[in-house]
């Protein structure tokens, strides 16, 4: 085992995961700042937009490209600068790093080399869009970006159609009408709220049916990224029966010995833990009444 305190970090390699805002830029934090201003380097998804964000909060750090496209190279020139003991903040265009935005392989592998991770709280647009959309809160099912591609988009609803909580997508602007139609064919109509420009001048909620919210995408100009917050399944889920369901317990134990090579011993015993009954009840089956 390995523990990391996060607060005794003198001599180690440390990579900072920074939030920054999602629009507003009140909503920066003290310690932000800081730890940006105190790291040896800061790795950003756009460069153009953190220096922007530096400028503004005077924060003279060098900045590095760090994102999707060149994950690869950029990371481990950072993995390098830990291992010599060397901070590195880690930022995002907006929000919180890892949250559908880069910086999952790189703490992965930081974590793999026991270098100190450590992650600041801050803007996020997920838990922002959640907590005033009046969708139930307690438990909420957080996915993120759907899959462009028709088909994907359509297996990955399916997946999600007995989901209970809550459920909280991200989208593009010009994909929107098309996710929420998708959502419409595979769930039916149900609450939903559509968040855009979060903590900005045109933050707007708009809340209705997944039907309403389709002709609202259908007759007005789409503009922002969304939030969108669709309310959880009320289905009970469809219980499947058991593969083994038709078999007798004498073709149930002879399917674990032809075709998973197991012993008559071994064989039984898998049998009894997939129907929950006494391994002699098996035994008897098998070797007396067949």
């Amino acid at each position: 085992m390995w523990q990391q305190k996060s607060f005794q970090t003198e001599g180690t390699g440390t990579l900072v995961l920074v939030p920054t805002p999602i629009g507003n830029l009140e909503d920066m934090t003290y310690r932000a700042v800081r730890m940006l201003q105190e790291a040896d380097l800061i790795a950003a998804e756009d460069t153009r937009q953190t220096k922007k964000l530096c400028h503004y909060f005077k924060i003279e750090t060098p900045v590095t490209s760090y994102h999707e496209h060149n994950k690869d190279i950029s990371g481990q020139k950072i993995l390098d600068l830990l291992a010599e003991g060397k901070t590195v903040a880690l930022v995002s265009d907006a929000g919180t790093p890892c949250i559908s935005d880069p910086g999952y392989e790189l703490v992965v592998a930081a974590v793999a080399h026991q270098y100190t991770v450590v992650p600041l709280p801050g803007a996020n647009a997920a838990l922002t869009a959640l907590i005033a959309s009046g969708l139930p809160t307690k438990h909420f099912h957080f996915y993120g970006f759907l899959q462009r591609q028709k088909k994907d988009r359509k297996e990955e609803l399916n997946s999600l159609r007995h989901v209970r909580d809550t459920l909280i997508f991200y989208e593009a602007p010009h994909r929107l009408e098309d996710t929420l139609l998708a959502m419409l064919e595979a769930w039916g109509n149900r609450s939903v709220v559509l968040c855009r420009e979060l903590t900005k001048k045109f933050e707007e909620f708009i809340h209705g049916t997944l039907e309403e919210a389709v002709q609202w995408a259908k007759s007005s100009e789409v503009r922002g990224e969304f939030c969108i917050i669709v309310q959880g399944s009320l289905e009970e889920p469809i219980e499947e029966e058991p593969w083994w369901q038709a078999m007798s317990v004498y073709d149930h134990v002879e399917f674990y010995i032809s075709e998973k090579q197991l012993s008559s011993k071994e064989a039984i015993k898998a049998a009894a833990k997939d129907r929950d009954i006494p391994k002699r009840d098996v035994y008897q089956a098998y070797h007396i009444e067949e």
